[in-house]
Parts: structure tokens; C-alpha cells; sequence
């Protein structure tokens, strides 16, 4: 009896417990393995990944699969039947203690793990790792080993690209997110779940928006992209917001993204995008607070250049705040104190000072400022607990904001009721102080769709109503008539809000 690569035995028909018809045909016995069996054990050998060869106790190859063909270049054909490796897939000298490591395996319980040099058919060779574990009959008795194989620098690369993986999911000093196709994440390290604010297990198959806040449409945009088109040749800078903060800031996140593609398929299946992201929001913040210092300055610059050559302070007034609205707001005002002896000291510091319209930007669109001078201005009529009289009293600035939704009838009555362009979203006020005496306020405004005010706004405003607080008094010195030389309101301490 010789055993064949299918697994199949070459004996008399009746040894395999069938009967004989007339014509001499056999069939198999109930329950017996039939060709049928033999053929799909063939067929799944030949199906594996992995090169896959038997040897019986006597160190025949009894299987020999299509991936060692391709490995080593001898078909199942020139390789069945052959006694051990020796003379053709390895040599003689190493032949021998080939054989003794895989009989080795027939009396070891479990898998054993070997490193081969084998040679292919046109003569090269290749150092292969082999798994091998016995094969045993229905006693439990050995009838053969059978191995699998590949080539070393193939597991190789298979183990690093796990250690790899590994390691990005514990290690990593940036953040590893696997997004599934569907767009939710499929898998996520310790630093990526740090910067989302949860735990890791809790994230997975979550859609994004529930993750994110502001940021998530560029976010699923970019990974759309991906998925479709491959990954994008540089990494790219997402601001987002995170949901679960207890008060959500934009954070500044550099974002690499490769799509994520089947090794098994004939043609790549996308399973879904690897998103890397790094928080630089210091970084940005940084920069870009520079970026805007050396902006304003400049800015600055070039108003006190332009003012010096103004003849009239008034136009120089305008000069200053045409060049500080630039990048910084859509709109600005200037109310001036009026000077009545009554307003001098009013009574109990408690009365409301009187203010009139020095200088605006025209109404419904930001643009140049047109000036009128105290005394020619109409009076805006301020109430006590309006922004410019409250940055009056304290000699400081006051920031304001609308914080009463998205309805925009209900913002607009509000800007209404300060007397501000109803677009008005933001507003900052900033005292004006020439010469130790308050001369009014200057009020910077910004529409929908811009932030608040904050303190370097803040720190900018006052430096510009320094300069135009310098014109005003000027002007003021320069006007003809009594008020000339009578002094402003004047505002020595700060009153609380």
C-alpha cells in the first residue's frame, strides 16, 4: 500500500470494507471515507495561505500543498512519494537532522517550532520557520507529521507589524483611532481615549458626532475622503471640541490618516481608515497669539505714522480706529463726556454721565469712521447699567456678549436696547484717559459668527484708546468757545460693576 498526497490509499477495492458489483465497481461501505472526502481534503490543502507537507513514520511525503509549490518551486507531483528531504529540497548534510526534528514531533505532545534551510528547485535557497505536530492514527498511536511553513522574512514582518500595533495601542505618544467604514471607531489606544475623554471601551461604535462637537464635519469629511481617494499627502490641523469636557475648548489636532486595506483579497478591500492626531493646541495658540501681536503692532505703527500727518486731531481720531478695526472688529464708537459744570462731580458719584456720539462707523456696514466732537454729537442716552458708563466709572474696560441663543429678533432687540447695530454679537469698551481725566469711552463691536472679546482684546482696545484718548484732548484744546479750558468728567477711583 503507498499513501498518495490526497490522502487516499491505492489497495484492493474490497479492503476498504465496500462490495463489488458484477462490473467490478466498488462502493463504499456506511460511514467510510469516500473519494468525495479525499478530494475536499486535496482541494482545502491547496486553498491554504500557509505551506503545508506531510510525512508518514518512515519519512515519506505523503502532501504536498500549492503555497510550498511557490515557496520552493517543486509541484506536489515531484514531491509526494519522495523519501525525507535529502538530495532535493534540502541538502544531504542537513538532511538528517531535518528528519530526527520532525520525528522528534511525533512523541512531543503540542507544536514544535524549527528554522530550516531549504533549497528550491532552480537551486537558491531560502530559510523557512516550521511548525510541525504528529499526526496519529484512531489508537492514538503516531502515523506521521505533518508541517507548516513560510518564509522566515514573510513572519518576520508579520510579527513586527503586530509588535507595531501593539505598541501603538499601548505606547504611543499620540493618539491611534481605527474607523471602521461606517465611520465609527473600531479601536482605540490610551492616549486617543485621554483626548476624548472616555474610556477606551466606551468609545467603540459610537458615531463621531456623538464624540465631537464643533470640528466633527471636517473630521468625517477627511476620512470619507480617505476611504475613497487614499490617504492625503500631508497631515492635516482639525479644530475640534471635545463633548465630554465639563466646559469644551478648541483644541488643535494634527491629524494623519492611511486607509486600512485587506491583505486576503485580490482586490483591496477598504476596512476602514487608521486616524493618528497629536493635540498642538499650545503649539497653535502660541503661534498664533504671535502671529496676532506682530499684526496689532504693526498696526499700530502705521496709525501713528498716518495720525502725525493728520492736521485735524479729529481726523486723527478716525486714523487710529480705521487701523485698529482691521482684523479686530466690525464697528466701532466713540461717546464723549459732555462738560457741564453739573457733571463735574455728580451727585454722590451716583448720577449717570452724560454721554454724546464722537464718532461711529457708518450704520448697517463696518467702514470708515465719520467724527463729531463733543458738543456737536447728538447724546446717546446711555443707561446706568449700559457697558460705556459702567467702563467710565472704573477707568477700565468692560466686555459684553449676547448670550440669549440663536434667535436672532431676540439678539437684535438686545443690541437695540445698547444702541448698537443690531448685528451685534460682542461688544468691548474701552475707557478713554488723557492727562489724568476721563474724556469717554470707545466701544468695539463684532456681528455673529466671531468670538467673544478676550483679555488680549481686551489689553488691545485700551492701547488704541490711549492714543485716540491723546487726539480727543487735543481737540478738546484746540476747540474755540468756553468749554476749551473746562475740565472733562473726571474718574480718579474705579467704581465695582
Amino acid at each position: 500500500m503507498s499513501v498518495s498526497r490526497r490522502g487516499g490509499t491505492t489497495d484492493d477495492p474490497g479492503a476498504r470494507g465496500g462490495t463489488t458489483d458484477g462490473q467490478g465497481a466498488a462502493e463504499p461501505a456506511h460511514g467510510a471515507p469516500g473519494r468525495d472526502d479525499s478530494e475536499l481534503l486535496a482541494a482545502l490543502l491547496d486553498g491554504m495561505d500557509a505551506a503545508l507537507c506531510a510525512l508518514d513514520t518512515d519519512g515519506v511525503v505523503t502532501h504536498w500543498n500549492r503555497e510550498a509549490e511557490r515557496i520552493l518551486g517543486w509541484s506536489p507531483d515531484e514531491a509526494v512519494g519522495r523519501q525525507g528531504f535529502g538530495g532535493w529540497a534540502a541538502r544531504e548534510a542537513d538532511a538528517g537532522e531535518m528528519w530526527r526534528s520532525l520525528a522528534a514531533a511525533m512523541r512531543a505532545p503540542g507544536r514544535q517550532v524549527h528554522e530550516f534551510a531549504l533549497l528550491t528547485k532552480d537551486g537558491g535557497r531560502v530559510l523557512v520557520r516550521v511548525q510541525s505536530a504528529a499526526v496519529r492514527d484512531t489508537d492514538g498511536r503516531p502515523a506521521g507529521v505533518y508541517c507548516a511553513f513560510s518564509e522566515v522574512h514573510t513572519q518576520i514582518d508579520l510579527e513586527r507589524s503586530i509588535a507595531l500595533g501593539e505598541a501603538l495601542f499601548d505606547d504611543a505618544a499620540w493618539g491611534v483611532v481605527l474607523v471602521d467604514a461606517d465611520l465609527r471607531p473600531a479601536a482605540v489606544n490610551a492616549y486617543a481615549a485621554r483626548a476624548l475623554g472616555t474610556g477606551r471601551t466606551a468609545l467603540l461604535g459610537r458615531p463621531l458626532a456623538d464624540l465631537l462637537g464643533q470640528g466633527v464635519e471636517e473630521l468625517e469629511s477627511a476620512l470619507t475622503h480617505v476611504l475613497a481617494e487614499g490617504a492625503p499627502p500631508a497631515p492635516a490641523e482639525l479644530w475640534v471640541t471635545v463633548r465630554e469636557d465639563a466646559e469644551p475648548a478648541r483644541r488643535c489636532w494634527r491629524s494623519g490618516f492611511v486607509r486600512l486595506s485587506s491583505p486576503l483579497s485580490e482586490e483591496p478591500v477598504p476596512l476602514g481608515v487608521g486616524w493618528f492626531f497629536q493635540d498642538v493646541t499650545e503649539a497653535r495658540l502660541a503661534e498664533q497669539e504671535s502671529a496676532q501681536l506682530r499684526f496689532r503692532s504693526g498696526q499700530s505703527q502705521r496709525a501713528a505714522r498716518a495720525a502725525a500727518e493728520c492736521e485735524d486731531p479729529g481726523e486723527a481720531i478716525t486714523v487710529h480706529l480705521d487701523f485698529a478695526l482691521a482684523g479686530f472688529a466690525d464697528h466701532a464708537l466713540v461717546d464723549l463726556l459732555d462738560t457741564p459744570a453739573a457733571h463735574h462731580e455728580p451727585e454722590g458719584n451716583g448720577g449717570t454721565p452724560r454721554l454724546v456720539r464722537g464718532a461711529m462707523t457708518p450704520g448697517g456696514s463696518p467702514g470708515p469712521l465719520r467724527t463729531a466732537l463733543a458738543g456737536v454729537g447728538l447724546p446717546v442716552g446711555y443707561g446706568e447699567a449700559h457697558p460705556a458708563v459702567r467702563a467710565v466709572r472704573r477707568s477700565g474696560a468692560v466686555r459684553t456678549s449676547w448670550h440669549g441663543g440663536v434667535d436672532d429678533e431676540e439678539r437684535e432687540d438686545w443690541s437695540h436696547r445698547h444702541r448698537w447695530p443690531r448685528e451685534t454679537e460682542h461688544a468691548l469698551c474701552a475707557v478713554l484717559r488723557s492727562r489724568g481725566l476721563t474724556l469717554g469711552v470707545v466701544t468695539f463691536l463684532r456681528g455673529p459668527g466671531r468670538h467673544a472679546f478676550d483679555r488680549s482684546d481686551a489689553q488691545y482696545a485700551e492701547s488704541v484708546a490711549l492714543r485716540v484718548a491723546g487726539a480727543v484732548d487735543l481737540a478738546r484744546l484746540l476747540a474755540p468757545g468756553p468749554r476749551a479750558d473746562q475740565e472733562p468728567y473726571a474718574s480718579h477711583e474705579p467704581y465695582g460693576e
